[in-house]
């Protein structure tokens, strides 16, 4: 084309305008068909995909069954890519390797001799290298194919024909999954144990209209042909099969081995389906070097043909299942297997099927094919009837049968005409060979014959009774299921069903820190760090102008740390996620959503099962359990409600039997902790009256032990409670004037929590 002149076509042909939105459309479209029909989904029949077909069809032209010997890969690739399947040699070969790969398929079609690859992940070795014949499922499969079991078509060069769908008398669709992704859809279908798809394909010949629950007692779920345990709830099982999408969790199998003296090693002795074992042993390695699990101390490798992964914990102490959960989290050790049941039912039609729906139309498939079959045995029998006919004439007649062929001119009408036999008789009797005329018995062709009638009277009889014809089919699943029972080697389940470890999530992450002593030091200003070790003296301990310490308590990097703010709410730091000692640390009001009017009440290690007493500054507070208090979010966890003026103010341990308090006002008053409500949330009760202030400090003790304070000299003094018994009263009085040798500091010097 030159630029400012028209676009003349060549040879002086026309130009077409075309629009080319519907011109992609018509394109795309058709491309899409293709890939769906012709490439990635697999037929609801026979379970197989158009290259897969192929694959066993030139294998049965080429005469490799499964009691023949092998031929080399390459010649069956060469036959595919020929005469059927028009694509590159090396996508048809990796899919012959797949089908004879025992740790990818469940039921291999394909038996392979020499390197097809390993559960490693190696490839196979060049197809000029291997060789490969049928396995007796393959046979199954291909049963019947030349007693007009199913169509032809031609293939795409018009040279050959080639099966539309296999006879299938083996249900692979289920037994052997698929999975593959078109334009605009996938498929996904996880391998299953044969002996199970016939248990219920039986009880859906008893009763067409059983539900997905009763088909759900005999497929119990998926079975892998490298193990594993399936740890999907029953519930959720039963709705994958009966909406035909849905998922599997798969775990690796495990178990301890004593090493004596307290040590152990876990050893895993099967992953889940479609995991590459190096790759998994190369992530494993990783979370060892960057220590993302503690808990793991080494990983090995010693497997030889089946798999044994070697993990061996940091510690005695380790717990072995904690361990694995966390390993479940990081790694592939735990995958997820989906189900998506689409596939083209009828060979035509792309269709989300439920299980019972699958296993009907492999049923539906096996009932036509009994049919083309019979229908077929039917046809051989009456042209063999009618040759039989003719042959026990020319028995009777043998001189004049000889004599009009050796005197006619055309002896073929000649007996026709004689002996009123049909072209076929006549023909079957002209083509006798000399050495046959001692075979031509009538006893013989009688026993012959009435056999054949019998055998057709058979046949009849089952192409006129539609139960005669399931009965047949299901002795014919009931063969398949011998063959395959779960008392053979390739029959037995494999992947058993576990219930997963309800393992509570905070213990999963915590086993991922590793556990190191800190000391928490926090600012009156609400700045905090973390320093290494547990430090006893903060003399050398710097901190921002008009600043200084607050709370120092000793943890460990696997703790909780609990923050309490005069808002009467509770927030939860990770003590593994402080700021290091280097400097100042940061504010915690950064760290967390706590408003700027608002300040520290107190800061102390989480522990389960403690109860938490709570006040304001009115004086009303609750008991608590600790773990209500626990915040899962920034934001934080509101418990003691305050408002106006009124703020939180102290937050002690509650184990005892009596509550002492003391007042800003220096009264002090003692009555029993069992008047005092345990809540989630409120603003509570009153513990003291007040005329001015509020309390200054709480202590929870038991009457056995006493009450016990210290001084500013840090002297202890411990009072029992007899002698302390014209302090008990009721709650929400106002007291009296403390004990003698009481802190004028109005506090009981209470230790951090």
């Amino acid at each position: 084309m030159v630029m400012g002149k028209a676009l003349i076509p060549p040879s002086g042909g026309d130009i077409e305008s075309i629009n080319l939105r519907e011109a992609l459309e018509e394109r795309y479209l058709a491309y899409a068909l293709s890939t769906i029909m012709h490439r990635a989904l697999p037929d609801a029949r026979d379970g197989l995909k158009p290259v897969h077909r192929r694959i066993l069809y030139a294998m049965r032209q080429l005469r490799l069954d499964p009691n023949t010997g092998f031929k080399k890969s390459a010649r069956v690739v060469g036959d595919v890519i020929g005469k059927y399947h028009p694509h590159g040699d090396q996508s048809v070969y990796d899919a012959l390797v797949r089908l004879a790969q025992d740790f990818a398929v469940r039921f291999p079609l394909v038996d392979g001799q020499g390197n097809f690859g390993n559960i490693d992940g190696d490839g196979a070795a060049a197809m000029r290298y291997t060789e490969a014949r049928m396995t007796e499922v393959a046979a199954l499969l291909l049963e019947g194919i030349d007693e007009n079991a199913v169509d032809f078509r031609e293939t795409y060069d018009g040279e050959e024909r080639e099966p539309i769908v296999l006879p299938g008398n083996f249900p692979n669709l289920l037994a052997n999954g698929s999975s593959g992704i078109a334009v605009g859809m996938a498929t996904s279908i996880p391998p299953h144990n044969v002996a199970e798809i016939c248990d219920a394909a039986l009880l859906l010949i008893k009763q067409p209209d059983a539900p997905v629950e009763e088909l759900v007692k005999h497929i119990q779920g998926p079975d892998f042909p490298t193990g594993g345990l399936i740890v999907e709830s029953r519930s959720s099982i039963l709705e994958s099969y009966r909406t035909g999408r849905g998922g599997f969790r798969v775990r690796a199998r495990w178990h301890v081995e004593d090493q004596g003296r307290g040590t152990y090693l876990i050893v895993v002795t099967e992953i889940p389906y479609q995991v590459q074992k190096s790759r998994l042993i190369e992530k494993l390695a990783e979370l060892v070097q960057t220590r993302r699990v503690p808990l793991l101390a080494d990983v090995r490798d010693e497997s030889t043909e089946d798999v044994r992964i070697v993990l061996e914990p940091r510690a005695r102490t380790v717990d072995a299942a904690l361990l694995m959960e966390s390993l479940f989290k990081m790694s592939d050790l735990e995958s997820r297997i989906s189900l998506n049941m689409n596939v083209l039912s009828k060979g035509v039609v792309p269709k989300v099927m439920s299980l019972g729906e699958v296993l009907r139309e492999w049923l539906d498939h096996r009932r036509e094919v009994l049919l083309r079959r019979s229908e077929f045995r039917l046809d051989q029998i009456r042209r063999r009837l009618e040759i039989l006919g003719g042959y026990i004439i020319a028995y009777l007649n043998l001189d004049e049968v000889i004599r009009i062929i050796r005197e006619e001119d055309e002896p073929k009408a000649e007996l026709m005409r004689t002996f009123e036999l049909t072209d076929v008789q006549a023909e079957a009797i002209l083509n006798m060979r000399l050495r046959s005329l001692r075979k031509l018995e009538e006893m013989e062709l009688r026993r012959e014959h009435a056999n054949l009638s019998e055998e057709m009277a058979q046949i009849e009889a089952l192409l006129a009774s539609e139960p005669k014809q399931w009965q047949t089919i299901a002795w014919q699943i009931g063969e398949i299921r011998k063959t395959f029972g779960p008392e053979t080697p390739l029959g037995k389940r494999r992947s058993g069903f576990a219930d997963a470890p309800e393992h509570d999530v905070a213990d999963i992450q915590q086993s991922m820190i590793e556990r190191e002593p800190i000391t928490v030091i926090v600012s009156e200003k609400g700045w905090i760090r973390a320093l290494k070790g547990h430090v006893s003296d903060f003399a050398t301990l710097t901190f921002k102008t008009d600043d200084q310490l607050k709370i120092a308590l000793h943890a460990e990097t696997t703790d909780k740390l609990l923050v309490f703010s005069t808002g009467g709410k509770f927030y939860t730091l990770g003590a593994d996620k402080l700021p290091g000692g280097r400097g100042h640390g940061e504010p915690i009001r950064l760290m967390v959503d706590m408003e700027n009017d608002q300040d520290i009440v107190t800061v102390f290690v989480h522990k389960p099962g403690r109860k938490l007493l709570l006040a304001s500054t009115e004086g009303r507070g609750f008991v608590v359990p600790e773990t209500e208090v626990i915040a899962n979010t920034r934001k934080g966890k509101q418990v003691l409600n305050v408002d106006g003026t009124e703020e939180a103010k102290l937050c002690v341990e509650a184990a005892g039997d009596l509550v002492a308090v003391i007042g800003e006002n220096r009264k002090f008053l003692i009555f029993p902790l069992e008047q005092i409500p345990e809540m989630t949330r409120g603003k509570g009760v009153r513990l003291q009256r007040y005329k001015d202030g509020g309390p200054a400090d709480i202590r929870v003790f038991t009457r056995a032990d006493g009450l016990t304070w210290v001084d500013s000299s840090g002297r202890n003094y411990t009072r029992t409670a007899e002698e302390l018994k014209d302090f008990i009263a009721e709650r929400g009085q106002a007291g009296r004037l403390p004990p003698d040798r009481f802190p004028k500091s109005n506090s009981f010097g209470t230790p951090p929590l």
